[in-house]
C-alpha cells in the first residue's frame, strides 16, 4: 500500500486534505513505478485543491500534485523515455505527475524524464513546473541578446528560473520584488525595482534603455498596465497568469497550444541539465513530511515564499 494525500472535497487545504493508504497496481506497457523521494509543491496545487481552477465532484477524492523526484521500482513491458530503456534503480524526475502526493507513484513513460547524478530530488522535485513555464514565457517573448527584459514576479519560483533564462541570451533583465528580495534578484543578475504604486516610473528610472520585452508571472492589473505603457507592441508582453488580459494584445501562454508544448518539452532536458550544472539556480525554502501536505499547501499560501517547498515521504 502507499501513503497518499488526497482532497476529499475541495476547500482550504487545512481542512479537506486527508492522509490515505491506497493501492498502486503493476506497471502496465509503456509505465513505471517510482518509489518517491521528493514531491515539489505549487501554487496550482492550492488552487487545484480549493476548486478556484474548476470542480468536478466525480474526481473526488482528488489526487494532488504534478512533480516529483524519486527511483525507479518497477518496469512495465517497453517503457522507456528518449535517452533509451527505463530500468529498475533509474533515478528519474516525473512532470506532469498525476497524484504526485504519494510515497509511491504509477507514472507512464511520457512523463518520466533522467534525474541527472549531479542533481538531488528535493531540487529536481521542485525544478520543472516553474521552469517548463519561465522558459515558455522566455522564448515566446523571443527574448535575445539586444533586449531590455521586464520580468514582473522577479522573486517568486518561475521569475526566478526567468531571470536566469534571459540573462542566459545576454539580454538586461529588470525585475519586480519585494524590497527584502532585492539583493536575491540582484545576485541573479536583474535589476530590481519595487511593484506597487509609481511602478512604471520606477523601471523607466532603472531600465538602461528602452524596454523591448516583458515576462509577466504575476497577472495584476498593475504589472500589465505597466508593460502596455511601456512597449508599443503587446505581443512582446507575454504571461503565464493573466489570462483577462489577452484581449489587450498580450500573450498568455500556459502549454496549451502546439507551440507551447514543443517549447516546454524541449526545455526540460536542458532545465535539469543546467541544473546539475550549476549554470541553473534554485531554492529550496522549506521541506515537510508528506504527511504534512495541508501545512505546507496552508502556508504556502499565506506566506508566498521566495523558494519551493518541498513535501518528504
Amino acid at each position: 500500500m502507499a501513503i497518499s494525500v488526497v482532497a476529499r472535497e475541495y476547500g482550504q487545504p487545512d481542512a479537506v486534505l486527508e492522509v490515505t493508504e491506497v493501492t498502486v497496481g503493476d506497471p502496465g506497457p509503456g509505465q513505471v513505478v517510482v518509489d518517491v523521494r521528493a514531491v515539489g509543491t505549487n501554487p496550482i496545487d492550492v488552487k487545484t485543491v480549493q476548486g478556484a481552477v474548476g470542480k468536478d465532484e466525480s474526481k473526488l477524492p482528488l489526487p494532488v500534485g504534478f512533480e516529483v523526484s524519486g527511483v525507479v521500482a518497477a518496469v512495465g513491458p517497453e517503457a522507456a523515455t528518449a535517452d533509451g530503456p527505463i530500468s529498475v534503480g533509474d533515478e528519474v524526475v516525473v512532470y506532469r505527475a498525476d497524484g504526485g502526493y504519494t510515497d509511491t507513484l504509477l507514472a507512464d513513460q511520457s512523463a518520466v524524464h533522467p534525474k541527472p547524478g549531479g542533481l538531488d530530488h528535493e531540487h529536481a522535485a521542485g525544478l520543472l513546473l516553474a521552469g517548463v513555464a519561465a522558459a515558455d514565457a522566455v522564448r515566446t517573448a523571443h527574448v535575445g541578446a539586444d533586449d531590455v527584459v521586464l520580468i514582473h514576479g522577479g522573486s517568486g519560483a518561475v521569475g526566478v528560473i526567468a531571470i536566469q533564462l534571459a540573462r542566459k541570451t545576454g539580454a538586461t533583465v529588470i525585475a519586480t520584488a519585494s524590497p527584502a528580495n532585492h539583493d536575491h534578484v540582484a545576485a541573479l543578475g536583474a535589476i530590481p525595482v519595487a511593484y506597487g504604486d509609481g511602478l512604471l516610473d520606477r523601471v523607466r528610472a532603472a531600465a538602461p534603455a528602452p524596454v523591448t520585452a516583458v515576462v509577466d508571472t504575476a497577472g495584476t492589473d498593475e504589472a500589465i498596465d505597466a508593460s502596455l505603457a511601456l512597449l508599443d507592441n503587446p505581443g512582446r508582453i507575454v504571461s503565464i497568469a493573466a489570462f483577462g488580459r489577452a484581449s489587450d494584445g498580450v500573450v498568455v501562454v500556459n502549454g496549451s497550444t502546439p507551440q507551447s508544448k514543443e517549447i516546454r518539452a524541449t526545455a526540460i532536458p536542458e532545465l535539469l541539465a543546467d541544473a546539475a550544472s550549476g549554470a541553473l539556480v534554485t531554492e529550496i525554502a522549506k521541506t515537510f513530511p508528506l504527511t504534512d501536505a495541508a501545512t505546507a499547501l496552508t502556508e504556502l499560501a499565506r506566506d508566498h515564499p521566495r523558494g519551493k517547498f518541498i513535501l518528504i515521504p
